[in-house]
């Protein structure tokens, strides 16, 4: 899976997208505010959908914003180059977007009041959302073959390096009053109450219809449609429609139809590896 990049603390990231000088401001230099929220994912783990949830909920339900501002622009990604100029127009109480490892994570944050959001899914759904996205962005050389992609996921060489260590980083932060978990499988599962349950960590209150329309407006189907959720908005420059879309299917387990069973057993092995000192139960683990 070749793309162009650089390295930065033994990560690769994008050239053009990312700078080394950058990715020291988003560490050492960049201000969090209090009243800010983090929507932090490893990529292809539900990033887009928790800017949408987080937004709606925000604006109780109101989808105006929703409707009229790209989702890329609503909660920006904060390491990046464009995120300068995006940050600044945002209105508090922000909702910044971020990639970035547990120990390349703003330094600011720790001292303040601001949460973060955590999505983690299930690896094998992640390598294969992963595949396709390489399909459709043109920063990356056309991949063939599933087994190129799935050797660079396991040995961290792909952007923001290894998913394992990513998960295990931020799962320090388990027992933090700041820090809200939750898996993708879990908002398949039951998007009403994921709501419900995040907008008791953020101290947002919010009504049964209010409640109602954040999940609506929040549903695959919906973002899907929406131009300005679904990416289609996207310069041609850097992402190919013809090939694909951003939001593909929006479900748990499609891995099943594209891993050999060689390369399931494999992954597991691997997985039980380097897992295997975290005391945490994920929620595809209970499905």
């Amino acid at each position: 899976m070749a793309f162009d990049y650089f390295t930065y603390k033994g990560i690769r990231f994008i050239n053009n997208i990312y700078t080394e000088e950058g990715l020291n401001y988003a560490e050492n230099g960049f201000e969090v505010w209090d009243d800010d929220v983090y929507n932090v994912t490893y990529p292809k783990s539900g990033t887009n959908w928790m800017i949408q949830i987080l937004n709606l909920i925000k604006h109780k339900g109101d989808a105006t914003l929703s409707n009229s501002v790209p989702i890329y622009e609503r909660s920006p990604w904060y390491e990046t180059i464009a995120a300068e100029a995006q940050i600044k127009v945002l209105v508090p109480p922000r909702i910044i977007t971020s990639h970035l490892p547990f120990n390349m994570f703003a330094k600011s944050f720790f001292k303040s009041k601001a949460k973060i959001i955590y999505t983690v899914r299930n690896p094998k759904d992640v390598v294969v959302s992963l595949f396709h996205f390489t399909k459709i962005i043109k920063v990356f050389s056309d991949v063939e073959q599933f087994q190129e992609v799935l050797d660079d996921f396991l040995q961290g060489n792909t952007m923001y390096g290894s998913w394992f260590e990513h998960v295990k980083g931020w799962m320090q932060m388990k027992d933090d009053s700041r820090f809200f978990f939750i898996a993708y499988e879990e908002l398949l599962q039951d998007l009403r109450g994921s709501v419900v349950r995040i907008c008791k960590f953020l101290g947002q209150e919010l009504d049964d219809a209010q409640i109602d329309s954040v999940v609506e407006q929040s549903a695959f189907k919906a973002m899907k449609e929406n131009k300005m959720s679904n990416w289609s908005l996207m310069n041609s420059d850097f992402m190919d429609h013809s090939k694909g879309s951003i939001l593909r299917k929006g479900i748990s387990g499609d891995w099943k139809y594209l891993f050999t069973v060689a390369q399931s057993e494999s992954f597991d092995k691997l997985y039980q590896e380097k897992m295997k000192d975290i005391n945490t139960t994920f929620y595809w683990e209970k499905l």
